[in-house]
């Protein structure tokens, strides 16, 4: 019941967008799981990166790309949120400093290497990843600096697509770097977080800020209307959450009977299940983004993808 995915061999080739003056986004095709979007500001003394990339591969791919914009070494790195897909490849930015929220430093050494997606992930050729957390660490945010063009790096205040993320705000260019809190094309995914924090976040944190282009964790970059498009999805999901948990079906039986409609087309629509069992534990109240069984919702994931392992292209 997966949405289809282009072939590995097919993917079209990660492009560098200039987004703004000295500012661009690295879009990695297709945006499923594990390919990711990254970005980078230039200055006259360095480069600011937003995220690495999962693999040894394409984060080689990532700086290979910046090299052909700018001489300029990546002097700074920051870490949307922990997982592997925008931190396995830190370790290759040699001497820049590494900057993250606490809360994503510390889950990245808990999670630690690639190895736990094997079991729910088809094969993936990682490289020789070496685990490198941030070592600059915030609890509500910090400033960065381009020459003088100001990038605010803001914990999102609560839990959402994790409990750890953070988006990069330029507010002298309406742009921001949203990290996993959105997603284009693709299905959101919560559930190391919350589906009502997500909502709380686009409602309060994001929609406020006024951006007038986004670059999303995942897919193209867009506008101010990608907000309102996961915001539909996000209800949707606690909508029908409501309805299983009442008839007394499992998330993964309320998944199966559930018509995802206009969701239907969106990459990664098995992450439904996953979603529908954050936002049972949503429901039964306590504080938002605490500890579920993901390996148990994974394998409900896999189920619902008719016992097959999950497409991964990276």
């Amino acid at each position: 019941m997966s949405s289809v995915h282009h072939d590995v061999g097919l993917l079209p080739p990660p492009r560098v967008e200039e987004v703004s003056e000295d500012v661009f986004a690295y879009i990695q095709p297709d945006g499923s799981w594990w390919i990711n979007n990254t970005g980078f500001l230039v200055g006259r003394r360095g480069v600011i990166s937003v995220d690495a990339c999962s693999t040894v591969r394409r984060t080689q791919a990532y700086l290979d790309a910046i090299g052909t914009v700018t001489p300029q070494p990546v002097r700074t790195l920051i870490n949307t949120h922990h997982h592997g897909d925008h931190t396995f490849g830190n370790h290759l930015f040699g001497g820049a400093t590494i900057v993250g929220h606490e809360a994503t430093r510390s889950s990245i050494i808990e999670w630690g290497g690639p190895g736990a997606a094997a079991a729910f992930w088809t094969e993936v050729e990682w490289g020789d990843v070496e685990i490198e957390p941030p070592f600059l660490t915030y609890t509500d945010g910090v400033t960065v600096w381009s020459d003088d063009l100001r990038a605010d790096v803001r914990h999102v205040g609560t839990p959402a697509h994790t409990t750890n993320d953070s988006i990069v705000w330029l507010p002298e260019r309406g742009l921001l770097f949203s990290g996993d809190v959105l997603f284009n094309g693709g299905t959101p995914f919560l559930l190391q977080g919350s589906v009502a924090g997500a909502v709380q976040v686009l409602e309060e944190v994001i929609k406020p800020l006024g951006a007038t282009t986004i670059v999303p964790g995942h897919g193209a970059v867009a506008g101010p209307e990608l907000i309102d498009d996961v915001l539909g999805y996000l209800r949707f999901v606690q909508a029908t959450a409501r309805a299983g948990r009442d008839a007394g079906l499992t998330p993964l039986e309320t998944a199966r009977e559930t018509d995802l409609g206009p969701y239907a087309d969106l990459l990664d629509s098995e992450r439904i299940v996953g979603n529908l069992h954050r936002a049972y534990a949503d429901l039964e109240g306590g504080p938002l983004g605490r500890r579920i069984d993901a390996a148990a919702a994974l394998g409900d994931m896999v189920t619902y993808n008719g016992g097959r392992p999950l497409t991964c292209l990276a």
